[in-house]
């Protein structure tokens, strides 16, 4: 989630102000969290959202058999619309970060620069742009603003999640397809004021800032002079946005009802392996034009698209995967084709979810799997303090989800009140699944945003912060977590159909020169704040990307930038946790969004609100406003990224 997002969003919310907890030692916590010295070393938005999405003061998702799709995309990959791939066969690439996928880069310094830096010997150029033309005819943003018709057609704003998906008869190291998230508008380039009242707004702005959220779908290739770009007109190009209306399906569609119009907040994302696209609403509600919000539960689903545009009845939301703040959606595929699909919400706090369908996966007919994500069992994790864990089943009658249910509430900020709601079907279950969660046990975890799942089965989610917390947990070992943590766990005997799991700590994030503890982290390597981005690709290697706020570091005399530099992407050593410094944005951006051909020669990655400066702007040679936009990062020479 972009911070601005969260900002927009605390207005119909009471934010978790952070308070000062004393009385703990580190040691201690990290004992109990299971980590080992030796790894040592967040008020309201007014009617205006000038400052959120286009101002300029930005202050503040095992069995040796068992196949891993890891990774194109972190969203559990394929390397074609409908292949399967089977570990240490993906497309040639040898299993391990070893011989030509040897992480060797030059690490970078920390930068407060407005561009985007890349180490020696790599090169980056911008693709995708906020405005740019995608639908077939579309006139682009040039500076001119456009009609709500006519913006309906161009790249949306905040550009997150993205995922590349093959096309037949294509080389998919020369072209394909890429999914792009829009999680927000990009307002410099919608509205000549660069402001929106959202209480109060006209028909045409209200289809203008809509068409800037959802999804864009376009086809790029690699050009004659070398670069890659958008294949202009493509038949594949096509927006899904906050205008579109969506089937809704699975067991609460008779109460959301059969139809929405519009997505919202789509951060993250995810992929099937029969080649479809998961895009996450990172928002039950719709903040944009708040007096919709009250009017059903249309928002907070995991929306199927399918990118070729093959399959009937799409896109749809599938109720099925639950109701929260979804960030990102990974899968694990089992050698007998049993699949399930892990989930993070990003909420302060939230909970982590699975769900494994009740029909396995057919790797032979693709149109088979259309229903799949409408039937199975929903769980939450439990993280018990001796580093096991279960995934409790979030089943109408099943661990308390009955009529006259207490919903403890927000333990983290200690004791609450006990709250009646009413489990009367599994339909209620689905549209409060944040209620069920808390109810049938699950842990309420630091903001819980991407999770992605390694060669060896590992899986690792990113919790990106929680200031407010009061009461830790072992999985959440720090009161006050200004700059966030990572965890990881394994299921049992690696089967994605497993109701256990073991877990510890990975990784504290913060800096040693910040005087107190439980910002200090314990990063052994490049520091970083707020881990958000997360993917491990087919070689096994772990990559990091960072949304931190730009406000207060925990230093009384240093801000988040001073700290760490700008919003930077990291790889972090899965076995020693080196981290070191791959790539840092422009001013006032977060990054986000990693997606590669299948070679590893070539990496997409995501520039959000680039706010503070005037990129990509500076290195477009033009003068249009600061705006989101995908880039293309390649080694000089050809050979792998990160090597």
């Amino acid at each position: 989630m972009s911070y601005l997002t969260d900002r927009a969003r605390a207005a119909g919310r009471n934010p978790e102000q952070p308070e000062a907890a004393g009385g703990q030692s580190f040691d201690d916590v990290l004992a109990e969290a299971h980590v080992t010295r030796r790894t040592m070393l967040r008020g309201s938005v007014g009617a205006s959202l000038a400052a959120l999405f286009g101002g300029t003061a930005l202050n503040a998702c095992s069995s040796d058999d068992t196949l891993v799709h890891p990774n194109l995309d972190g969203g559990g990959p394929t390397l074609g619309p409908d292949a399967s791939v089977r570990p240490g066969t993906d497309a040639g690439i040898d299993a391990g970060p070893s011989g030509p996928y040897a992480v060797q880069f030059k690490k970078i310094a920390r930068s407060t620069a407005d561009t985007v830096v890349v180490p020696e010997g790599y090169s980056v150029d911008v693709l995708f742009a906020a405005g740019d033309a995608v639908v077939p005819g579309a006139t682009p943003f040039t500076g001119t603003f456009l009609t709500s018709g006519e913006t309906e057609k161009i790249a949306g704003g905040n550009h997150d999640g993205m995922a590349f998906f093959e096309l037949p008869g294509v080389d998919p190291n020369k072209g394909g397809l890429l999914a792009i998230n829009h999680e927000a508008p990009d307002l410099k380039i919608l509205i000549a004021s660069a402001s929106y009242d959202r209480n109060t707004p006209d028909l045409e702005q209200r289809k203008i800032v809509l068409s800037s959220v959802g999804v864009s779908v376009i086809e790029i290739e690699l050009k004659a002079d070398g670069k890659w770009g958008v294949k202009a007109n493509s038949t594949y190009n096509k927006r899904y946005t906050g205008n579109t209306e969506y089937r809704v399906s699975g067991p609460a569609a008779s109460t959301v009802g059969p139809k929405v119009v519009g997505t919202l907040n789509n951060c993250s994302s995810g992929r099937t392996p029969w080649g479809t696209y998961l895009t996450c609403e990172e928002t039950s509600e719709n903040y944009l034009i708040p007096a919709d919000s009250t009017k059903n539960s249309g928002y907070g689903w995991v929306v199927e698209i399918d990118p070729r545009g093959e399959l009937a009845d799409l896109p749809v939301k599938r109720t099925a995967l639950g109701r929260f703040d979804h960030e990102n959606i990974v899968y694990l595929l089992g050698s007998d084709n049993s699949i399930a699909f892990y989930m993070g919400d990003d909420g302060t706090p939230g909970c982590i979810y699975k769900f494994i369908p009740s029909a396995k996966f057919d790797p032979n007919n693709r149109a088979a799997n259309a229903n799949l994500l409408d039937l199975g069992t929903l769980y939450a994790a439990k993280f018990n303090p001796d580093g096991t864990g279960q995934w409790v089943a979030l089943v109408q009658g099943q661990n308390g989800l009955v009529t006259g249910a207490m919903d403890p509430g927000n333990e983290t900020q200690g004791e609450q009140p006990d709250t009646k709601i009413d489990f009367n079907a599994q339909a209620d279950v689905l549209v409060n699944t944040k209620a069920a969660a808390r109810v049938a046990g699950a842990t309420l975890m630091d903001r819980p945003e991407w999770i992605t799942v390694g060669p060896d089965k590992t899986f690792y989610c990113t919790l990106t912060n929680n200031g407010g917390r009061k009461v830790v947990h072992k999985a959440n070992p720090r009161v006050q977590n200004l700059h966030g943590h990572i965890v990881k766990w394994t299921e049992a005997s690696g089967s994605p159909t497993a109701t256990t799991f073991s877990w510890e700590v990975f990784l504290l994030a913060g800096d040693p020169s910040i005087a107190k503890e439980n910002l200090a982290g314990n990063i052994d390597g490049d520091t970083f704040s707020s881990p958000d981005g997360l993917y491990v690709d087919p070689q096994g290697r772990l990559w990091v990307q960072t949304d931190m706020n730009l406000g207060a570091s925990g230093d009384p005399f240093r801000n988040m930038v001073d700290v760490f530099g700008n919003n930077s992407m990291y790889y972090v050593d899965p076995v020693t946790k080196k981290s070191s410094r791959f790539l840092a944005g422009p001013k006032g951006c977060e990054i986000t969004g990693i997606t590669h051909t299948p070679d590893l020669k070539t990496f997409f990655i995501n520039i959000q609100h680039p706010d503070q400066g005037a990129w990509p702007s500076n290195v477009q040679d033009n003068k249009l406003p600061p705006r989101s936009a995908t880039v293309v990062v390649r080694r000089i020479d050809g050979k792998p990224v990160g090597a």
